[in-house]
């Protein structure tokens, strides 16, 4: 009756009740499990099979009920591997929180605060001792809108992860941030923090955005430990991973530290584990991690330090050594470029960068970041001030990389005459110095006459572009100005389509005449080279491009698919520009 009733598959039903009914009758009453279940083996037994079919009948249900659920953002990154089990109602709240924040906030609204982290060190690292007289350690969280379920369980795991007497304080920077969430209840939560570590979490609050820069710099100003770990808020630290930075910052006070971030996907919340590399930039200061020096891996073994030229943005110093050094330039806006400038700035003024293998901190990549729907202005406003601190004769290496002109950008890159006195009282190298000794693989950008969109009078909304598939046929477009389309054209006649690279172990691509048929070429210049392609051209701003030894020309020509088409063909004598023209090397090699 109580099975027709439950509606219920009826053996199902009765194989439950029955096994109910064994473990009424077997079971003695017993507030220890523990004793109860060791003393009889066979109770365990029954219990255990009730348990397993339960499950199995609920993971059926699970199943029938899971067909019948629509997907109704079956295009939104949030539910490509992740959320089958969710109803339409959860679907929704998932997805709104996910365009919110850029990550899977419904499910770390779900998620225990001290769920547990997988240990990805290498082995070496578990086995290493640290003395017990280390620095005090004030650790710092950068925020801005978060999900109030991923700054507490930043804060949980800092606690449960460092030891006390170690950790100082945390001090959580909020960029002026407007939910509700990170108000009040926010405030709750650190109140119930100091029930168990009175005093621990201090809180410092900005009136206005004012960007990663000044919420490092407020919080690097708050702390009152001897070493500051300033970190973004949408992290989790793992075990031991406090130690191993104190203990090098106690050897060597001079030292920027970064730990090596494992990735949180955003979407399931899994933590994929990262490998140690030294963390570079390209010459728009774009941040990428690559390989350490060859020194680094001669020494076999992978908990050991490993040089960096910069850090990505987490990072961890003495703090009066931070400050003595400068700490972060305050005339950055919003996000981009200042971690790069304090790399370069520590190298050039008596530091240096490593990257610490025994200590790891799980990060969340997100999908999007939530400061602005485009970074890349601030990104080049930012760039362009490091270059002009830092850089000397290579700071038009940054122009070149942002496609603007070498002189007269019409950036306002703010006030930078504080920074130029600084670099001359730390009486700082020369970045000459950095790229021979630091950042080795870094290729200078040399001998250019001329960069940016490549366009022949007969069509002016076209310009050359790299294609679909970069290294094999150049085409043209509908002129958009990026990367694709950035061409350069230097003194050797080399003119280098779809961007050029900016380092040593990257080739960039040459546009090839191969002498047969009409098709230009793009190849890894190297390779033209070494098979002796003809890869020289010559050209003239407003001139025509000839190839140096078949004598035909880049042109424009109609092709049979009814669209422009690009050709190398006997000249007819028309005239291509460049977008940016160097005058000086322009004038000399003319």
């Amino acid at each position: 009756k109580d099975c027709l009733i439950l509606g219920k598959t009826f053996s199902s039903c009765v194989v439950m009740k029955l096994i109910t009914n064994i473990w009424t009758i077997v079971a003695p009453r017993s507030t220890d499990k523990k004793s109860h279940f060791s003393k009889t083996p066979n109770v365990f037994t029954v219990g255990l099979l009730q348990n397993n079919k339960q499950k199995t009948v609920m993971e059926t249900e699970r199943k029938e009920e899971k067909k019948a659920v629509r997907k109704l953002y079956p295009k939104s990154p949030l539910f490509r591997k992740w959320g089958d089990h969710l109803s339409e109602e959860e679907q929704k709240e998932a997805e709104s929180l996910f365009k919110n924040y850029g990550y899977n906030a419904y499910l770390s609204d779900r998620l225990p605060l001290n769920r547990e982290m997988p240990d990805t060190r290498s082995s070496r690292c578990a086995e290493k001792k640290y003395p017990a007289d280390l620095p005090s350690l004030s650790v710092i969280l950068i925020y801005l809108d978060e999900a109030l379920s991923i700054i507490k369980r930043a804060v949980r795991s800092i606690i449960d992860k460092t030891p006390a007497h170690l950790l100082k304080e945390i001090v959580l920077v909020d960029d002026h941030s407007t939910k509700e969430d990170l108000m009040q209840k926010l405030d709750n939560y650190i109140s119930f923090i100091h029930e168990e570590r009175p005093g621990l979490v201090k809180k410092v609050r900005h009136s206005e955005q004012l960007g990663l820069t000044q919420a490092r710099l407020s919080g690097w100003k708050a702390a009152t430990g001897d070493v500051v770990a300033i970190l973004d808020a949408h992290i989790e630290v793992t075990v031991q991973w406090a130690e191993p930075l104190l203990a090098r910052i106690k050897e060597d006070r001079t030292v920027i530290l970064s730990p090596v971030f494992d990735k949180v996907n955003y979407d399931d919340f899994a933590v994929v584990p990262y490998s140690p590399s030294a963390h570079g930039f390209d010459w728009a200061l774009w941040c990428m991690y690559e390989s350490f020096r060859p020194e680094w891996y001669a020494l076999g073994d992978t908990s050991q330090p490993g040089k960096s030229p910069s850090v990505m943005g987490i990072l961890v110093a003495d703090r009066k050594f931070f400050g003595e050094i400068g700490s972060l330039d305050g005339g950055m806006k919003i996000y981009g470029g200042e971690n790069v400038e304090l790399g370069i700035r520590v190298w050039l003024c008596g530091g240096s960068i490593e990257i610490i293998p025994c200590s790891k901190i799980a990060h969340i990549e997100r999908y999007h970041k939530p400061y602005l729907p485009d970074l890349s202005d601030m990104m080049k406003r930012n760039a362009l001030r490091v270059a002009e601190v830092w850089m000397d004769e290579y700071k038009h290496s940054i122009n070149i990389a942002w496609n603007l002109p070498v002189e007269n950008h019409g950036i306002d890159i703010g006030d930078v005459s504080e920074r130029k006195k600084l670099r001359e009282k730390l009486k700082c190298k020369p970045f000459q110095w950095f790229l021979d000794h630091v950042y080795t693989s870094l290729k200078p950008i040399h001998n250019l006459v001329g960069y940016g969109a490549l366009i022949n009078n007969l069509k002016p909304d076209l310009c050359v572009d790299q294609g679909p598939k970069p290294g094999h046929t150049p085409i043209l477009y509908s002129c958009h100005f990026y990367s694709p389309q950035h061409c350069y054209y230097n003194t050797n006649g080399k003119l280098y389509i779809g961007g050029i690279k900016s380092h040593k172990y990257n080739s960039d691509s040459c546009l090839v005449d191969l002498g047969a048929g009409d098709l230009p070429v793009l190849f890894e210049c190297k390779v033209a080279q070494e098979k002796k392609f003809h890869m020289l051209w010559d050209f003239k701003q407003g001139g025509q491009i000839q190839n140096k030894q078949t004598k035909r020309c880049l042109e424009v020509a109609w092709g049979q698919d009814g669209h422009f088409k690009l050709v190398v063909d006997q000249c007819s004598g028309q005239s291509w520009k460049i977008q940016h023209v160097i005058d000086h090397i322009s004038a000399q090699k003319n």
